[in-house]
């Protein structure tokens, strides 16, 4: 069946010699995977770019239900985050959402709220020229309340700890011992709270960002069984350190 929706590319892997499968997460279909032939070859020319994570395209595929592999016939760019790819730092946290995203992802069934949230956080990123350091950050802490498990806020300046494991803040460190430090824990208090505006102007240091962001990814982890590790964490290190 002949279907037209919008995508964002979330990861691609090489399919023969001069293939690729993309992973899109669609508004219509939620998570698809698409055969696109000829895309590595010199004719492809500046369509290549448009199959790198957080690239919004208008696709048109053959749609068959319960198909590992879908045919794209036809795209076109939807919105294009080349100032994303042109900027070093913006283009290693777009490589790492874009692996957050196809780990955290496993639906294939349509959540357009979700779909509305990663499309409207990718423009703003885009837009964004200053500020932005701690956008993945903020940008995860949303991210959990459409997949299920919702942070809760501190509510009590006594509850200095926030617990990974049920999601809340409380006053002692739980026995299971998944649970973030003081400090981390006020900043994640803050960050549950506040826009993408207001994340921007939370103070950190580059490692301090990282202890933050990994125990964020800790806190997914927790909640999604079988998640694959993040290996491009480790290079956000370096460049925001």
């Amino acid at each position: 069946m002949l279907e037209k929706t919008r995508g964002v590319i979330l990861h691609q892997i090489k399919y023969t010699d001069s293939g690729i499968v993309a992973r899109i997460y669609t508004r219509k279909f939620g998570r698809q995977s698409f055969i696109i032939k000829g895309m590595r070859n010199r004719k492809a020319g500046k369509h290549t770019i448009l199959f790198q994570p957080l690239f919004i395209l208008d696709i048109e595929m053959n749609f068959r239900q319960n198909r590992e592999l879908q045919m794209l016939r036809e795209f076109s760019v939807a919105f294009s985050p080349y100032g994303i790819h042109s900027d070093i730092r913006k283009s290693c946290i777009a490589i790492f959402l874009g692996e957050v995203l196809n780990a955290v992802i496993r639906e294939e069934s349509p959540h357009e709220e979700l779909f509305d949230y990663i499309e409207s956080s990718i423009v703003y990123f885009e837009n964004c020229t200053e500020g932005y350091a701690n956008f993945h950050i903020s940008f995860l802490a949303g991210l959990s309340s459409f997949l299920g498990f919702e942070p809760a806020g501190k509510d009590n300046e006594d509850n200095r700890f926030f617990d990974l494991k049920e999601g809340i803040f409380v006053s002692i460190p739980p026995v299971h011992g998944n649970y973030a430090n003081e400090q981390v824990s006020d900043i994640l208090s803050h960050f549950f709270e506040a826009s993408f505006d207001s994340a921007g102007k939370i103070p950190m240091s580059g490692s301090m960002r990282y202890e933050v962001l990994e125990t964020l990814i800790g806190f997914y982890s927790l909640h999604l069984q079988g998640m694959a590790r993040i290996k491009s964490l480790d290079v956000l290190k370096e460049v925001f350190s």
